[in-house]
């Protein structure tokens, strides 16, 4: 038994998988849900069954609705919930994050850990606690049932950065006990602008409406979903988030092919066939329904954030800009305003050195 104890916020698809395998590896974890119906089975299971790359049972320490039960004297809180729902988590845990422990984004999307450090504080506390995000999800997974998930792949290198920056080795070490898949990045400009969620999700979603209303998401969402028309979409969206992550000085910056062969070990010269070379992505479905977090979270928190840094820094997001359009049309919604917008991060009226100091040590006007 290792002497880290975790506790993992949210029980869908991807929560399951890291509990399950945390607990497999010998880990004490804990595992929350705001809804207790969706975790019933897990408790009465006392734990998660997990197929694919990896197999077994992960018994679990304790599954509970009490968020103040599940983080509780642990050491690494990884929450794996929607971004949208990042916000309501910070406040959640406010009252009861101690000092020294780590909350980790998986991911956190586009300025993730900013968002949840600006909670905190607006809530009240100033604790030495350090929030750090992941740059994408460390596996391609899917729920299996209500106690059950599958792990198609795990990714091969897991970029982390914490706020502040100093932060960031001390919580790779701690979290590389148990997956050493996670790799230190320069900063949080890093891993929110590395953001390949924005790229992929939002864009193949769109541009397949009418399969997936049609046949209720039966065919294969990457290798089926990205014909090459789509794929030049996608590069058009990596081209203009590329483009403002090197305006804001992005010390390292790289695009989706090179992402994909960093992460899936997949090397090809243009997008369509890199997503069409990786193993990674074969088997998993599209949506059942548009109503699906490829557009309610991936637009607000990472398209939108793209979009608004994009203004400041006078970047053009053509594309960009019309995929929010697009959703917002679709949702009847403004996913400009209930986004991460340069309001809600507080960097209004900053200026591109603040606003680089406010993302790499966490700065804030609060």
């Amino acid at each position: 038994m290792h002497d880290l104890k975790f506790a993992v916020l949210g029980a869908g698809h991807g929560g399951k998988a890291v509990a399950a395998h945390l607990a497999i590896k010998g880990f004490k974890v804990n595992i929350y849900n705001r809804t207790f119906s969706r975790i019933q089975p897990i408790k009465k299971m006392k734990g998660i069954e997990l197929e694919g790359e990896i197999k077994g049972f992960g018994k679990l320490d304790i599954v509970t609705s009490d968020i103040e039960k599940a983080i509780k004297d642990v050491d690494i809180i990884m929450v794996v919930v929607p971004a949208n729902a990042h916000a309501f988590i910070a406040r959640l845990c406010a009252p009861y994050l101690k000092e020294n422990q780590i909350v980790v984004l998986n991911p956190g999307r586009t300025c993730g850990a900013l968002e949840f450090l600006n909670v905190l504080r607006k809530e009240g506390n100033n604790k030495d606690i350090t929030i750090a995000e992941a740059q994408t999800f460390i596996y391609a997974s899917r729920g299996m049932g209500p106690a059950a998930a599958r792990i198609f792949r795990i990714k091969q290198a897991i970029p982390v950065a914490a706020i502040s920056s100093k932060k960031t080795e001390m919580v790779v070490r701690k979290l590389n006990e148990a997956f050493p898949e996670f790799i230190p990045a320069g900063s949080a400009i890093e891993t929110s602008f590395n953001n390949m969620g924005a790229v992929f999700h939002p864009a193949i979603t769109i541009l397949n409406i009418s399969r997936i209303e049609s046949t209720l998401g039966n065919f294969q969402f990457y290798i089926e979903g990205v014909t090459q028309s789509v794929a030049k979409i996608l590069e058009a969206v990596d081209e203009e988030r590329v483009l403002v992550a090197k305006k804001l000085k992005c010390a390292n910056i790289y695009s989706a092919i090179e992402w994909l062969s960093m992460a899936y070990n997949v090397v090809e010269d243009n997008l369509f066939d890199a997503i069409h070379s990786n193993p990674g992505y074969v088997g998993i479905m599209a949506p059942i329904t548009i109503n699906i977090r490829y557009i309610t979270e991936d637009v607000p928190m990472s398209l939108v954030p793209i979009s608004e840094f994009g203004k400041i820094l006078k970047v053009k997001t053509t594309i960009i800009d019309s995929l929010i359009d697009i959703a917002n049309s679709i949702f009847k919604k403004d996913f400009r305003k209930i986004g991460r917008n340069i309001s809600s991060l507080g960097l209004e009226g900053l200026n591109l050195d603040e606003i680089r100091d406010i993302l790499t040590k966490g700065k804030s006007k609060l």
